[in-house]
């Protein structure tokens, strides 16, 4: 039986600490909260879970958290709003680069779209004799 949690199809050989990340929204120590208030034993398989532990673990991340679909779409909406009054985050949005102060010179090339799959390829050409 598969047990589905907010859209998101849980894996069942999983733990039920572990399995409740898979949820967008959903981190290690939100889960132990939401593992602790449900009153369920953190080390038990999503498998072995009864339907009313299921239930109560379901409406208990519904009601209490903001998560996958609601949670995407106001991150969304925050950037977006970045970009519209032009700061400098909403700006470096727009371009694709690190926004939280990171630098730039070097260790950026994933984000830049620059990865170098072989070495040499993608850098400056050396300038020739003098």
């Amino acid at each position: 039986m598969a047990v589905r949690i907010a859209g998101v199809t849980i894996p069942n050989d999983k733990r039920v600490i572990i399995a409740l990340t898979y949820i967008y929204g959903i981190g290690p120590t939100k889960s132990a909260q939401v593992v602790a208030m449900s009153g369920v034993n953190p080390s038990t398989r999503v498998k072995d879970l009864s339907e009313e532990k299921v239930n109560s673990i379901r409406n208990i991340i519904e009601k209490q958290n903001k998560v996958e679909g609601d949670l995407r779409r106001d991150v969304m909406s925050s950037i977006k709003r970045l970009k519209d009054i032009n700061c400098y985050r909403g700006t470096r949005h727009v371009k694709g680069l690190p926004c939280r102060g990171q630098r730039t010179k070097t260790n950026n090339r994933s984000v830049r779209g620059n990865a170098r799959k072989t070495m040499g390829s993608g850098r400056a050409k050396a300038a020739g004799k003098t």
